[in-house]
């Protein structure tokens, strides 16, 4: 899924060396080659599980919108 909220690149080993061989959001291992995806709200690199949730969840402006019919008074 494609979004304006996130970079989607290739895991290079710059990257994984420098920055992260872990998704932000879940932890599981990135691997060079692996498709990654940088959230550009929260200057994270995320696989694409993860960003495909968060984007499900984010509208035009990139900001999660939560239900909010599961509140305490909701």
């Amino acid at each position: 899924m494609s979004s304006p909220c996130f970079v989607t690149q290739e895991a290079t080993e710059e990257i994984l060396l420098r920055v992260t061989n872990v998704c932000a959001e879940c932890y599981s291992d990135i691997h060079e080659g692996d498709t990654i995806h940088y959230d550009m709200q929260n200057y994270r690199y995320l696989c694409k599980e993860c960003q495909e949730r968060l984007c499900a969840q984010m509208n035009e402006n990139c900001e999660v919108v939560e239900d909010r019919s599961e509140g305490l008074f909701g």
